[in-house]
This record gives C-alpha cells, sequence and structure tokens, in this order.
C-alpha cells in the first residue's frame, strides 16, 4: 500500500496548507518578497526537481552549508521532498570542525550558497567522498547550478518520498565541548516539533519573526511550527536588536522565540524607546534562566505580550512550555510537558522523583531517533522511550518543571552546591547590571576538598551606566548567603555567547567566562 504523502515533513507543513489556503501570503523575506502558500511551495517542487536533475535520490546525506535564509527555507523543504537526509551544517564553525562534521556525516553531496564560497574552496579538497558539489544563487566553480536546474525544472507537482520514521536531517548539538553531535530526527519527529505553535495562542493574521538562526534546529523549531499553523513567516537575515526593532513595526509581527539574553540586550540600551512594538502577542523564551527583574522590564515595555518560557534540547525540541507573565506558570518554572509530551525527574537509582532535583527526563514523538553514528553516545542519553541528556531540575506536583542547569555548571562552594543562575539573577536584580554570568573556579585550598570551588561573577553595565565590584559585592552580601557570594567580580564590555547566527547573543558560554578571567581568582 502507498505511503501517505502527509507523513512526509514538507508536504505535510507546506503543501497541506497550499491546498487548503492558496493564496494566504506564507513568508516574507527582508520585506521584499513575499510568496503565498501556493506559490512557495511551486517554488519548492522545482527545487526539488532540480535536486533530483543534480543527482539526489532519496536516502543521500546532502551537507547544507546555506546563510540566506530564503536559501534554507527553499532547500531543506525541497530536500524533505524528494527524501534525501540534510546534515544542517552552522555557517558559524570554524573550518576545521566544518571539515570534521561533513567528513563523519558521510554527506556525498554538498550544497552551499555565495555567502560561504571562501570557505567551500579551502574544505573542498579535503572531502574526497563528496562526489556532487551543487551552488544556489548563482553558478559556481565546479559546481551545479541549482539555479539554472530550477529554471529548467518542470512546473508539475513532485511526488514526495520520505515518510513517518525514515531520516529526515541531522541537527548537531552546540558543540561546546567536542565535535558537535548529529541527532537524527525524522519525517515523524519533525512533524511533532511542528505542532509547537498549536499548544499556543494564535490566530488567522498571527505572524513569526525569525532571522538566520532556521539553519540547524532552528528550521524544525521555528519554520516548521510557522508554515504548519498556517501562521505568515518573516525571514530577516539579521534578528539582532537593531533590526528587530525595524521589523517588528513594519510586518506587525505576533510570535517571536528567542533568549532572555536578547531582551537584555534590547532593554538595556534606549534604543527601543519610541518604537512600536505593541503588535507582539507571544514571546517565547528558552535556553536560559529568565530573572524576575528581566520580566519585569518586559511587561513594562511589552505589556500586551504574553511570555512564555520553555525547556527543550536539539534532541527534544521544545517539550515544555509554560506562560510566566501572568503568573498561571510560577516564574523560575519551564511549565508542563505540551500535548504529547512527557517530562519526568529521576534520582540515583532511576526511580521517578517529585519535589526533588534530580536528572531531566524528556519523551514523545519529537525525540531524535539517536546519534548519527554514535552507538555509545546514544545508548548513554536514550533510555526505553526517554532522552536523559545531563540537565538537573525538579518537577513539582502539578507538572510543572524548573530547570536549574547544566550537572557541569553546578558549583561547590562551603560543602553546598549552587546553580549559576540564583547567582546571576541576584546580580541583575540591583540596579545598573543588565547581564551576569557566574562560574565556580577550583579553590586549590591544601587540606580542603579537591572538589571545592570559588565563584566568579561576571557582570556588564546597562548603557549609560557604571559598575563599582566592591559597592556590588556589598549588595550581593545582603541577598545572597555566604556559599552562593561571589569571591570576586569582574565588570566586563560584554559577555561571551554562542554565535547562533540569530543577529543577537546566543546562549551564555559559562566556560568561556571561566577561562578569560579565572586568573584573577588564583593570582588573588
Amino acid at each position: 500500500m502507498a505511503r501517505s504523502p502527509y507523513g512526509n515533513y514538507a508536504y505535510a507543513i507546506l503543501t497541506a496548507n497550499a491546498l487548503r489556503t492558496p493564496d494566504k501570503v506564507a513568508l516574507t523575506y527582508c520585506g521584499e518578497r513575499s510568496f503565498t502558500y501556493s506559490e512557495l511551495d511551486r517554488i519548492v517542487d522545482r527545487r526539488a526537481h532540480a535536486l533530483t536533475a543534480a543527482g539526489i535520490e532519496p536516502r543521500r546525506r546532502v551537507a547544507a552549508l546555506l546563510n540566506e535564509t530564503l536559501h534554507v527555507a527553499e532547500v531543506y523543504l525541497a530536500a524533505a521532498k524528494l527524501g534525501a537526509v540534510t546534515a544542517a551544517l552552522n555557517p558559524y564553525w570554524p573550518v576545521d570542525t566544518l571539515r570534521e562534521v561533513v567528513a563523519h556525516s558521510g554527506a556525498t553531496a554538498f550544497v552551499y550558497d555565495s555567502t560561504v564560497e571562501r570557505v567551500v574552496a579551502e574544505i573542498r579538497p579535503r572531502l574526497p567522498d563528496v562526489t556532487t558539489w551543487i551552488k544556489v544563487g548563482g553558478p559556481g566553480e565546479d559546481a551545479v547550478d541549482l539555479d539554472a536546474l530550477t529554471a529548467a525544472a518542470p512546473d508539475g507537482e513532485f511526488a514526495p518520498d520520505g515518510s513517518g520514521d525514515d531520516p529526515l536531517a541531522l541537527y548537531y548539538t552546540s558543540g561546546t565541548t567536542g565535535l558537535p553531535k548529529a541527532a537524527i530526527h525524522t519525517h515523524a519527529s519533525s512533524l511533532a516539533t511542528a505542532r509547537i505553535w498549536l499548544d499556543v495562542p494564535r490566530a488567522e493574521d498571527s505572524v513569526l519573526g525569525t532571522g538566520a538562526i532556521i539553519w540547524g534546529i532552528g528550521f524544525p523549531a521555528l519554520v516548521g511550527p510557522a508554515l504548519y499553523a498556517g501562521m505568515r513567516l518573516v525571514l530577516e537575515q539579521d534578528w539582532g536588536p537593531a533590526n528587530f526593532l525595524r521589523v517588528v513595526p513594519r510586518e506587525r509581527v505576533t510570535h517571536v522565540s528567542q533568549i532572555p539574553s536578547f531582551y537584555a540586550a534590547l532593554l538595556g540600551s534606549d534604543d527601543h524607546e519610541g518604537v512600536d512594538l505593541s503588535s507582539l502577542r507571544v514571546i517565547m523564551l528558552g535556553g536560559e534562566a529568565l530573572p524576575a527583574t528581566l520580566l519585569g522590564r518586559m511587561r513594562e515595555r511589552l505589556p500586551g505580550a504574553g511570555v512564555y518560557c520553555y525547556y527543550g534540547q536539539t534532541e527534544a525540541p521544545y517539550t515544555c512550555f509554560g506562560r510566566v507573565d501572568d503568573g498561571s506558570t510560577p516564574l523560575g518554572s519551564s511549565g508542563r510537558a505540551r500535548t504529547g509530551n512527557a517530562v519526568r525527574i529521576t534520582g540515583p537509582s532511576g526511580d521517578r522523583v517529585v519535589g526533588e532535583v534530580g536528572e531531566i527526563n524528556l519523551a514523545g514523538p519529537h525525540r531524535m531517533s539517536g546519534y548519527d553514528r554514535l552507538p555509545g553516545k546514544t545508548a548513554e542519553v536514550l533510555r526505553g522511550e526517554w532522552y536523559v541528556g545531563g540537565d538537573l531540575g525538579v518537577l513539582a506536583e502539578d507538572g510543572n518543571l524548573t530547570v536549574l542547569g547544566r550537572r557541569e555548571d553546578a558549583i561547590l562552594k562551603g560543602g553546598a552546591w549552587s546553580q549559576p543562575s540564583v547567582v546571576e539573577e541576584a546580580a541583575v536584580a540591583l540596579d545598573d547590571v543588565a547581564e551576569a554570568g557566574a562560574v565556580g573556579v577550583p579553590a586549590h585550598v591544601d587540606g580542603q576538598d579537591a572538589a571545592e570551588q570559588r565563584i566568579l561573577l561576571a557582570v556588564v553595565a546597562r548603557a549609560g551606566h557604571s559598575l563599582d565590584p566592591s559597592k556590588l559585592a556589598i549588595a550581593l552580601a545582603e541577598s545572597l548567603p555566604e556559599h552562593r557570594r561571589p569571591d570576586r567580580i569582574v565588570v566586563a564590555d560584554e559577555l561571551p555567547h554562542f554565535q547562533d547566527a540569530s543577529g543577537g547573543p546566543g546562549k551564555l558560554l559559562r566556560r568561556e567566562i571561566r577561562e578569560r578571567y579565572r586568573h584573577l581568582l588564583e593570582e588573588a
């Protein structure tokens, strides 16, 4: 029996809407071009025909290094329709990391755009297993011209291949330690992720705005859900604070998904004053703790927006979420498991615990099928239907999850464990502090536990203000117990963040804070 095309990721999120609402605008690109669902579906079909003409067959692995958001959307969806497996590469990786990742992926084809031509020229001689090179956005040297093939492609519907548990893509972890791991997501798991916005308030005129972060897991976490829910997707190249302030009023953006650091940067300057942000209705925040002080600033500046906190990982995106600005979800919580998903906490014995600190377990149809070509790593994190990725948390009786952080980030001082977010929240609650990052540094005190640490706190001042470390230390001594008080405070111009192409700050890199400033504690 032939499989239903609705099990194919691209068909289900795009073609289905082209059949349902063909004339509705699906995508607006950089304020310059707009496409209805029917038009975008036809373009993707032609791209799929073109990739087929270039020799891409179902199940073939294709490395994709794309920076232009429109190219990402078209090529990822076209590859999904024809059943190829996309290795979604990060354009911000160092060249050596990029080469190693491609070699490990088993990709024999490589598609890229003009923004990365120099990088491709550098790595190409060192990737002998890649036999097909494809360029989108104009001809390239010794490369298939995908645009030319697209222009010559038939205009008819492309019959989808790939469905259900067939692999769809390799989405990579952040790679802050070692080589990034490839999480295998299937058509089914990606469709389960696409249901995110169905659980969030929206209307017929809802508009999701985002930037270049859509390569990688950002694609099934943002593009897929927006199209699946029938929204208008606004794609920009830059989604940093400056462009955000231009695009939101221009496009009347209603929905966004970011990290708290973005709003620390946005509201830490005066540039937002006088800008019409009244269209915003849903702000999804994840990846970091949301300090109460920052939430207060957001509520004051964006009173019409519901603020939601979510929790998930590349291996199981957006598992939990809850609204925190109206009290329906306690601040500090990431909410409950969304429809069809599950979350639990397990203690050292592996048994489920409630109201106690333990390891976070995630389950649901959105979970990855495993790490590509890493059976040992897969066995470490997949325990039956559960994914256990090393985060600690507490689950309340009502199902609300509070994420405490990574096991390796926990700080041991004075014989007591603390999460850095507790110290950071106390710091940003002080006047003039825009952002803070806390890390533990080995104390190296003779005769004491070798695991004992001291606390290093790095802070950034709000625009137009200055900070005095000694005064901050006095203020924090009033709000923090001894085992959570910083032993050294550093005032920095900025804190290190992962570069995720969002245009704004990515996740805070505590490891880099430790490496930059640990000598100040060691010299003390």
